[in-house]
């Protein structure tokens, strides 16, 4: 038999022979009968099944339907049952929503309570930010903002503290029953505490599956109904959660959420964590980590071509043998990358400083949306002439990959828009882009040329942003 233990709604439970990748979704409404927590999109995408988690590193809204029960163990859980009171008193934003009448169909609304809640226990008032993963067709998100504004001063209350309190490091490590004092039944799923524990049982495992945040791996389950084993749950490793400022560089370790990584990197390349912002959503960002972005080897990932014009370099680990190579050099084709059975992504080091990085993402939806074109440039220049220059896109081929015509045209000539538009024109002998659901292949080749132009209008001092209405 198999346990897994944490709080749920201020009490304890534990939960006996579950699957491990039983969705936390599932077991609320099924088992539990919380079905305030609703099944929507199923996928992460519309926050109808938001709920708050806390643990050592604080509270934050996560998608239950691509939450799986191990990554609970240790952890609380609160879902929109237990944002009231245990008196039943609304919470602030519960009652802001009633007075500002911000619930017509009211399918979507415990999700915004719940993502509402824990915006306002963090202290968060970027309210568009923080409900750009919850979606409504009813209400209308101005009603919603309206009320998430009015609870901005309500001070917080006292049952909102408590999963704090009742948190303890020490059984959040999961791990085989001797790891959580010899008396408990081991968790289903592997559960390695350092990255030392995951190389060796992965080499030997090279079958596996391996979890961070599920944010992609989720929906094997809820849209492929895959079925998976073996499985280690890397949540617990902590080693692999660091960023390290090595002087001339960075190390991000695999496992850091793109949300840690955003507050980690915005001041230091404003445009990068604006990209950052709009990656998926809260939700998303609080589970999805950077060493999973780049190990899904996704096209459209938004992660790797800013890396790439960041020259990054990949360090991979398999067992105790570890290398490291330039990130572009790990994508080979299509969801094909330079990576061994029982290989994992260990960390990638990127250059600490970047003045001139831009990223830019074309979308149809500017939140919540998958990029049909992101392009990073990364040029230096020396008294007005270009030096070295990095271009890198997603979504313009089977992989990530870096304009290099493009590159070295620009290389020795001046920052000009002239010198842009001829560059540009060399964007056809780099990609040969297809054409899908989210733009042709001419579209998407001429939105490549555009970002290159806007580049270097954004590096003159012009407003670039669509954010920046002008008359």
């Amino acid at each position: 038999m198999s346990q897994i233990a944490f709080h749920l709604n201020g009490a304890p439970v534990r939960v006996s022979d579950e699957a491990p990748d039983r969705t936390l979704l599932d077991w609320l409404r099924e088992t539990r009968g919380l079905t305030g927590t609703k099944e929507g999109c199923n996928e992460g995408d519309c926050g109808a099944c938001t709920v708050m988690v806390t643990d050592a590193t604080g509270s934050r809204a996560l998608n239950a339907c691509i939450l799986f029960l191990p990554q609970l163990d240790g952890k609380a859980v609160r879902t929109v049952e237990g944002i009231a009171g245990p008196e039943g008193q609304p919470h602030p934003v519960q009652q802001a929503m009633i007075d500002h009448h911000g619930a017509q169909c009211g399918f979507c609304t415990p999700g915004f309570i719940v993502s509402m809640a824990t915006a306002h226990l963090n202290g968060a008032t970027d309210h568009d930010d923080q409900l750009a993963g919850n979606l409504c067709r009813c209400t209308g998100y101005a009603p919603i903002i309206r009320a998430a504004q009015a609870a901005e001063t309500a001070p917080v209350p006292d049952w909102m503290k408590t999963d704090r309190d009742i948190f303890r490091p020490q059984i959040s490590q999961g791990g085989e029953g001797e790891a959580r004092g010899g008396a408990e039944p081991p968790l289903p799923g592997f559960r390695p505490r350092t990255s030392d524990e995951l190389a060796a049982w992965y080499q030997a495992n090279p079958e596996a599956t391996l979890i961070a945040g599920a944010t992609d791996v989720g929906l094997w389950v809820t849209k492929q109904l895959r079925a998976l084993s073996p499985v280690a749950f890397l949540s617990g490793v902590t080693d692999l959660q660091q960023i390290e400022d090595q002087g001339d560089t960075i190390r991000i370790g695999a496992g850091v959420t793109i949300a840690a990584l955003r507050h980690a990197l915005a001041p230091r390349f404003p445009s990068l964590g604006e990209l950052l912002r709009r990656y998926s959503s809260e939700q998303v960002r609080n589970a999805a980590t950077i060493g999973g972005n780049i190990a899904n080897g996704s096209p459209i990932g938004d992660g790797p071509p800013a890396l790439i014009a960041l020259g990054a370099v990949l360090h991979l680990r398999r067992g105790d043998v570890r290398r490291k190579m330039a990130l572009e050099d790990f994508f080979i084709e299509y969801r094909k990358q330079d990576r061994q059975p029982g290989e994992f992504v260990e960390a990638v080091t990127i250059p600490a400083y970047a003045p001139d990085l831009r990223c830019y993402k074309l979308s149809k939806r500017f939140d919540q949306d998958i990029s049909a074109v992101c392009g990073c440039f990364n040029l230096e220049t020396v008294d007005g002439v270009i030096t070295s220059a990095r271009i890198a896109f997603g979504g313009m081929a089977g992989t990530p990959k870096r304009a290099a015509a493009v590159e070295a045209t620009l290389i020795g000539k001046p920052m000009t828009p002239e010198m842009a538009d001829a560059a540009a024109a060399l964007m056809a002998q780099d990609f040969t882009p297809l054409s899908d659901m989210r733009a042709s292949s001419a579209y998407r080749l001429q939105t490549a040329q555009n970002m290159l132009r806007r580049y270097v209008h954004d590096l003159a001092g012009v407003p670039v942003s669509v954010l920046e209405v002008r008359a």
